[in-house]
């Protein structure tokens, strides 16, 4: 993708609902900052499940806000990197030239993008854009799960079942930093990668099933989906956090609705707790991330790389699931 004049810009479209073969790229005006918005050239960018959400239009109850019959916003990407090329008038904490990384709402597989400040934070000495690209969505999700919802700290175990994905393989690294002891569940191909990540216990689900163990655990992360809430409490202390994410099951139509729902009811009259976890950006929890990923706990699994031109051929591999860690696109 090269520039093709000072007005304008490539960017990655999509003009219906669809898989990654919907995706096509477009001429399109390069944006201008409000008041409070930067003008970003993306380096790196990396996919998340948000991004699949809303390029597919499922689960079918989102066209509701974001366009019954085709996307309202045909630009796609939530997860970016680059250098500030232009402020807006009330933008104090960034300057022409910065790099800087966050999460938006749309619009970063393009050459440039355009967001509020406040979504972004600066990318420190000693962190590749790239890395940083990995980081948003994924790393605030375990962050904000682990941290906020599970209350993870020295002495307590932890499982994260679906370790091996974006968010399970920055949960395992966090529930290290945060002094807990972490049991990490994937397939087989991925037990390397997650013992590397300092996970002290694998548990292959391809041969074992860890709600048949006689362990008991005060934090289950479930980012998998694919265990009845009733066998995840077996092995959930009394007073334990049960916490479920993203890839919560559900269908076509409605999602997790009727998940998220017996989650909620359980909570009321269980003495554990169960919560379901809607990362919500945070400024000061992309630097805490950025800090660790600099002094070395925290570590981006990137296992696919693309060129931000073939961002179509990533995502329909991001389709296929079962990676290791992220997908990243470089500029």
């Amino acid at each position: 993708m090269t520039d093709v004049d000072t007005a304008s810009m490539t960017a990655w479209i999509a003009p219906r609902y669809g898989g990654g073969e919907v995706l096509r790229t477009e001429i399109v005006p390069r944006p201008t900052p409000g008041d409070r918005e930067v003008v970003v050239r993306v380096r790196a960018a990396s996919l998340c499940s948000g991004d699949l959400h809303l390029l597919t239009g499922t689960p079918y109850l989102l066209r509701l806000g974001f366009g019954l019959r085709r996307p309202r916003r045909r630009m796609i990407g939530q997860n970016s990197a680059g250098e500030v090329v232009a402020v807006g008038a009330s933008v104090a904490e960034f300057r022409v030239g910065d790099r800087v990384f966050g999460a938006v709402p749309s619009g970063g597989f393009a050459q440039y993008m355009c967001a509020d400040a406040g979504s972004f934070a600066a990318v420190p000495a000693g962190l590749s854009l790239e890395d940083a690209a990995a980081i948003p969505d994924s790393g605030m999700t375990a962050l904000q799960g682990l941290r906020d919802i599970g209350k993870a700290g020295p002495g307590q175990r932890v499982l994260v079942n679906g370790a091996s994905g974006g968010v399970g393989s920055f949960a395992v690294q966090i529930a290290k930093v945060l002094g807990a002891h972490v049991t990490a569940v994937c397939s087989t191909r991925h037990i390397d990668m997650v013992r590397d990540i300092g996970a002290d216990v694998v548990i292959d689900y391809t041969t074992d099933d860890f709600t048949l163990t006689d362990v008991p655990y005060d934090v289950i992360f479930d980012l998998a989906g694919n265990r009845e809430l009733r066998e995840i409490r077996r092995v959930l202390t009394v007073d334990g956090v049960f916490i479920s994410s993203a890839a919560a099951p559900g269908n076509n139509w409605f999602g997790p609705i009727r998940w998220l729902g017996q989650v909620a009811l359980t909570d009321l009259f269980a003495r554990q707790t169960l919560k379901a976890l809607l990362m919500r950006p945070a400024t000061a929890d992309l630097r805490y991330l950025a800090e660790l990923a600099v002094s070395g706990k925290l570590r981006p699994v990137i296992e696919r790389r693309f060129p931000l031109s073939d961002t179509a051929l990533a995502m329909a591999a991001f389709e296929q699931g079962h990676a290791s860690g992220k997908t990243v696109l470089i500029a």
